[in-house]
C-alpha cells in the first residue's frame, strides 16, 4: 500500500513522465520535464528504491561534496507534484528517472499505484526519438495512444508499432491495461546531430504538450536556446559541404511530404495558442507569443551506431530501389 502523507489533494491530476535512456534522445524528453518541474518549483514526494530496478554497472551512483560531507546520488526516479493556478487550475505529477534496468513490470506497477492514489486522470509519456529530420524544419511531434477512443476524441494516433520498444512503449500498455488513459508524445530529432541538450525538441514537445492537456507553460528562454542551436547547426552545416547538400536533401523530402499538411487546421492550431498567450500575458521569465517558436526544439545527436556527428551520405539505389552502397 503506498501511503501519501504531505501531498495536498490535487485538482484535475495528469501525470507527465520522462525516462533517460532509449527512448530519450537528446535528452528531449527528460528535460522538458525537467523545465516543468523548474518553472513551477515542484515539490519531490517520492523516489523508487533504486535497488530494485537498476544496474548499479550500467547506471553508476555519483559522489558528491556537501560542505565537506561526501554523499552518494543513486540512479531512480523520482516523482513530484506542481500546483498550477490560473483561471483553470490543473496540478501535475511529474515522473523523471532513468529507463529501469529491470522488473519492468513491477516498475510500471508502482507507478500506477501512485498514480491511483492520487486520483490522476491522464498520462502523458514523453518521448525523443533520432529521425531523418532536418534541423531547419519544425521538429515532427507525433502523439499516440492504445486507445481507440481516445484517439478519436483527443484527435491522435493510433499506435499500429510493432518491434523492440522501451518503458515508454511498457508504461502506455501498463495504463491501458488498467484502464488509465495514456497518451505518447514522440519528438523526431535529426539524426545527424546527436549530442545533448536538445533545447529545439525539448520546445516542441512542450508546445505539443500545452495543446493536449490545454495548460499554458512558462518557457522561459527555451525559444532563444532553440533559436541559437539551429544558428549553430546552421554554422556547421555550411562549413561542410557533404552536410549541407545532405541537409538539403532532408529539407526537400520534408517540405513534399508536408505540403498536405501546410492546412487550415495546423494554422488554426497555431493561431489559438497565440490568442492564448496573448490573453494570459506572458508569466514569469517567459517568451511572448512573438517570441514563441513553435519550430520548438533541438539538440545534438549522435548517430549511435557509428559514433558519427556528421550526417552519412544518402544510400546510393539502383533502379530496383535496392542499396548499392559499399560497406
Amino acid at each position: 500500500m503506498i501511503e501519501l502523507e504531505g501531498v495536498p489533494e490535487l485538482v484535475d491530476p495528469v501525470m507527465i513522465a520522462a525516462f533517460e535512456g532509449w527512448n530519450d534522445a537528446g535528452d528531449a524528453a527528460s528535460s522538458a520535464v525537467a523545465h516543468l518541474d523548474g518553472a513551477w518549483k515542484g515539490e519531490v514526494f517520492a523516489a523508487l528504491d533504486a535497488e530494485d530496478y537498476y544496474d548499479f554497472q550500467v547506471n553508476r551512483p555519483t559522489v558528491w561534496l556537501d560542505g565537506g560531507v561526501r554523499k552518494i546520488t543513486w540512479p531512480t526516479t523520482r516523482l513530484s507534484v506542481v500546483r498550477v493556478g490560473g483561471d483553470k487550475p490543473r496540478d501535475l505529477v511529474l515522473v523523471r528517472g532513468i529507463e529501469p534496468s529491470m522488473r519492468w513490470r513491477s516498475f510500471c506497477n508502482e507507478i500506477l499505484g501512485f498514480a491511483h492514489e492520487l486520483g490522476v486522470e491522464m498520462v502523458v509519456i514523453l518521448g525523443a526519438l533520432l529521425g531523418d529530420t532536418p534541423h531547419t524544419r519544425p521538429v515532427p511531434v507525433s502523439g499516440v495512444t492504445s486507445d481507440p477512443d481516445l484517439a478519436r476524441t483527443m484527435d491522435l494516433e493510433e499506435t499500429r508499432y510493432e518491434g523492440p520498444t522501451g518503458i515508454v512503449g511498457i508504461l502506455q500498455e501498463a495504463c491501458t491495461h488498467a484502464g488509465v488513459p495514456a497518451v505518447s508524445l514522440w519528438a523526431a530529432v535529426p539524426h545527424y546531430v546527436s549530442q545533448p541538450p536538445n533545447p529545439k525538441a525539448t520546445l516542441a514537445l512542450l508546445n505539443r504538450l500545452e495543446d493536449l492537456i490545454d495548460l499554458r507553460i512558462p518557457l522561459g528562454e527555451l525559444a532563444e536556446d532553440a533559436r541559437a542551436w539551429q544558428l549553430g547547426v546552421d554554422q556547421l552545416a555550411a562549413e561542410d559541404s557533404e552536410v549541407a547538400e545532405y541537409v538539403q536533401t532532408l529539407e526537400e523530402a520534408r517540405d513534399t511530404a508536408d505540403l498536405p499538411e501546410a492546412s487550415g487546421e495546423a494554422i488554426a492550431r497555431e493561431f489559438e495558442r497565440y490568442l492564448r498567450r496573448r490573453d494570459g500575458g506572458p508569466g514569469p521569465g517567459q517568451a511572448t507569443a512573438g517570441g514563441h517558436a513553435t519550430e520548438g526544439d533541438g539538440s545534438y545527436l549522435r548517430d549511435t551506431s557509428s559514433g558519427r556527428t556528421r550526417p552519412p551520405k544518402p544510400p546510393k539505389t539502383d533502379d530496383t530501389g535496392e542499396d548499392t552502397s559499399e560497406e
